[in-house]
């Protein structure tokens, strides 16, 4: 055999056993994600949820919708955090210098008027321009400042807000009424164990919301974002489920969690030079608290929902993708001192590699697969061996894994779709191998690059907002 045969043979083979190591690993996500939620099956969330309400008054919390451009969905937004079901909360909408009409709009939709505010400046943030209070809702403050960032707006809502806990809310995004209730359960139940919370989000385009409120469920007519709503399932329902059991969790959505102040405050906050601040907190936490000893813990919560706007573009979705993944290597090459290293426990020693091996490096040797298969059917049979196990190997982690994941959210108790939307994401989960996660890749691999290249770029989301339902497929 020639050289490039013993080479192709080398990858081919190399890429196989990457591949059924990932299968392996998911495989057994899959199976403490499905004892998590059969627990959680049996379960009435509702009756719950009175429960804990003489503790949640002792948590009382600060919500803080950082915000740029976002005039399209602010109302909705904030009339959702309004409406939540929670016994003592203020929320802070923090305009990070917007150059449309979001502030304009907050200020006449909720009555807001400038007042005086005393500010502890715990965390160091870029100069706030003036403080507004409604007068229809004295709980609900609008602070205009200088640009700085995401990361530095929520910094700024830290040192403004009053509450020992805070949770982080993006200005686009629709919390479900009971969403905060629940997902400050693991914190009040915990004694002060649990100094940090994530919940699940889902996808919101498609779906008829007014004032904040969903009207109406439905599956998107659009494939691209059915897609994204098969990884999404895939992402909470099995990823996190499963690393949150062990606290192994290096990422909450920045969309919807619940911090501890004083932890956050300890850490500095979060990082403005990194593109993926939610995950750089999270990361920060997690070292801060073993290298202080402490037994604290970061979990994900798989009931409270948080609805948010994906991108309805290749364009965009490929900003956001390249974005996520260049933030992922930046926290990890940050702290990367953390990986197989005993001094933190098993965020050393498990949950690094395994963001390290698959979720960072993953996407290139995956995409080197993609690519064996199309050399293998031009250099002849020979190849056509190891090229049709590598797709069966596809298959299986692509495909069973996604439609386990919609089915997952069918059998939970959280479900928000019709069982034909269903059924319609179960048959969209087996075209996903063959376009939808191949362009993926490619996109993660250039996110990579550009932490390489050590390139920022933070992209622009485009915002149509999720307050009327499509009429037309796309």
């Amino acid at each position: 055999m020639s050289l490039l045969g013993n080479l192709m043979w080398f990858f081919g083979e190399l890429i196989l056993i990457y591949m059924l190591l990932v299968i392996v690993v998911y495989g057994i996500m899959f199976f403490f994600a499905m004892l998590q939620l059969r627990k959680e099956h049996k379960l009435d969330q509702s009756e719950t949820d009175d429960m804990y309400i003489d503790a949640f008054y002792s948590k009382p919390v600060s919500v803080i919708v950082p915000v740029y451009n976002e005039e399209v969905g602010v109302v909705d937004s904030v009339h959702s955090l309004l409406s939540l079901y929670y016994p003592e909360l203020e929320i802070i909408i923090v305009n990070d210098g917007s150059t449309d009409r979001t502030q304009e709009i907050v200020i006449e939709h909720f009555q807001m008027k400038k007042i005086e505010k005393i500010i502890k400046m715990e965390i160091p943030t870029n100069n706030i321009t003036q403080i507004y209070q409604s007068q229809i809702h004295p709980n609900c403050i609008l602070v205009e400042k200088e640009n700085g960032g995401k990361a530095d707006a929520l910094n700024v809502g830290i040192n403004i807000s009053k509450y020992p806990y805070f949770c982080s809310v993006d200005g686009d995004s629709i919390l479900e009424r009971t969403s905060l209730l629940r997902l400050m359960k693991p914190i009040t139940s915990s004694d002060g164990e649990v100094i940090a919370a994530g919940g699940n989000v889902q996808i919101a385009n498609g779906m008829n919301m007014q004032l904040g409120s969903i009207v109406e469920t439905s599956l998107t007519k659009k494939y691209l974002v059915a897609m994204q709503v098969i990884e999404y399932l895939r992402a909470f329902l099995i990823g996190r489920i499963t690393l949150s059991r062990f606290n192994l969790v290096l990422i909450i959505s920045g969309a919807f969690s619940v911090f501890s102040k004083k932890w956050v405050v300890d850490v500095g906050g979060y990082t403005k030079s990194t593109i993926g601040e939610d995950m750089e907190l999270v990361v920060k936490l997690h070292r801060h608290i073993r290298e202080k000893k402490e037994n604290k813990r970061i979990e994900f919560v798989s009931n409270p929902n948080c609805w948010t706007e994906a991108p309805e573009t290749m364009s965009v979705l490929r900003r956001q993708r390249s974005r996520w993944h260049q933030g992922l290597l930046e926290s990890l090459w940050k702290h990367k001192k953390m990986t197989l290293n005993p001094k933190y426990g098993a965020i050393g020693l498990i949950s690094f590699p395994y963001f390290w091996l698959i979720e960072c490096l993953g996407p290139i040797i995956e995409l080197g697969g993609y690519i064996y298969i199309v050399l293998a059917f031009f250099l002849g049979s020979i190849y056509y061996e190891i090229a049709l196990l590598l797709l069966l190997a596809f298959v299986l982690y692509g495909v069973i894994y996604s439609m386990m994941a919609v089915l997952f959210e069918a059998w939970s108790k959280n479900t928000s779709f019709k069982t034909a939307d269903l059924l319609r994401l179960v048959l969209l989960s087996f075209t996903e191998i063959f376009w939808y996660r191949p362009i993926t890749l490619f996109w993660r691999c250039e996110g990579l690059f550009n932490f390489v290249v050590k390139k920022k770029e933070w992209g622009k989301m485009e915002r149509k907002g999720i307050s009327s339902k499509e009429q037309e497929p796309v």
